[in-house]
Order: structure tokens, then sequence, then C-alpha cells
């Protein structure tokens, strides 16, 4: 008779680091599975990739047992190790932070292929350069010169908007330090006459 599937837990741990102790015993615990048994598991069969982040989807049996399927790393975690930085672009494409090659790109795309909706390596290609867009990573002879040319815009736009801000708090200034104007009130005039009458 086959295994009842549970519980299905996603997780992303460091290969061959993986420990009892949280952030893995903290999710694992309640399943109720060995949790020695799994780091043992896990860290046996990651060893060959040392350094790397690896997400892992572990399937729990109705007699705590368990299974778990090796996915590739993270296109993110990929880009950046390439990059050599250790975060990307807090203001996405306006903001150029690495650059990579385009062999590089296509040794990520080649990497994360399993785990992407694409059937050829030029298709998961342009799924890994948006996300190096995204991060603001270009990517040179592909993206490098469009996203440059858009970090351009963007630091015209923000110095625009900067001198913008500067004027109105000008303004705003100005109209707080002049004095009040009595200004008669339309239609009172009026009613003036009408009481007078």
């Amino acid at each position: 008779m086959a295994k009842e599937v549970v519980k299905k837990i996603k997780l992303e741990i460091q290969a061959g680091k993986a420990t009892p102790a949280p952030p893995v015993g903290t999710v694992l615990g309640p399943a109720g599975i060995n949790l020695q048994e799994f780091c043992t598991k896990f860290n046996d069969a990651t060893r060959d990739k040392m350094g790397d982040v690896v997400p892992c989807e572990i399937s729990i049996y109705d007699d705590r047992t368990f299974d778990f399927v090796l996915k590739t790393p993270p296109a993110g975690f990929l880009l950046k190790k390439v990059a050599k930085i250790q975060k990307g672009s807090s203001k996405g494409a306006n903001q150029i932070v690495a650059t990579i090659s385009e062999a590089d790109l296509r040794s990520i795309a080649e990497t994360k292929l399993p785990d992407l909706n694409a059937y050829t390596v030029d298709e998961a290609m342009n799924i890994i350069e948006g996300t190096a867009r995204n991060m603001g990573i270009a990517v040179s002879g592909r993206t490098d010169k469009e996203l440059a040319e858009q970090a351009k815009e963007a630091l015209e736009e923000e110095k625009e908007m900067q001198k913008r801000e500067a004027e109105l708090s000008q303004m705003e200034e100005e109209a707080a330090s002049k004095e009040e104007i009595d200004v008669p009130v339309i239609g009172e005039e009026d009613k003036n006459e009408e009481e007078s009458e």
C-alpha cells in the first residue's frame, strides 16, 4: 500500500550545513520527523554544492517518514555569486550595481533550466536576464547599454524631482512670510445690502 503524503515543506538551506537547530528544527520539528536523520541525508546529498543555497522540497508521509527533492539554487543567489555582490540594487533596473558576461548568463541559465518554465537554454537566458535586470545587474552585450541609459534617465528624473521639491518649499516659505491679507468674501456684500433694505 502506498504511503500518503500528509505535508509538503519547502526550505532553502546552505549546502552541507543543515543542523537540527533553527531554522530547520523550527520548521520540521512540528512535522514529527527525525531531524538528525534529515540533516545527515541533506548534508550528504549537498556536499558537492558547498557554499550554495539549495532549495529543498520535503514530502512527509503519514508514518512520519520523509523524502526530499533538491532543486537548483535560486537565480538571485547565482547572479549575486557570479557578480560578486552582497545584494542587488535597491532601485531595481534604475541603478546598475554590477555587470556580468553573456557566458555567465548562459551558465546560470543552464544550471537553472530544470526548474524553469523553459524548454531551451535561450528561453532560460531570457528569464534569468529579467531577474538580473530587476536586481540592477547588467549583462554585457545584451542589456548593459539599455540599462545604462535607463539609469541615466532615472538620475535625471531624480534631479528634476529634487529641483521641483526645492521650488515648492521655497514657494511655501514665501507664502508663509507674507502678511495675511483681508480678502472680502463674495456674497457678504449682497447680504449686507439686503439687510439694510
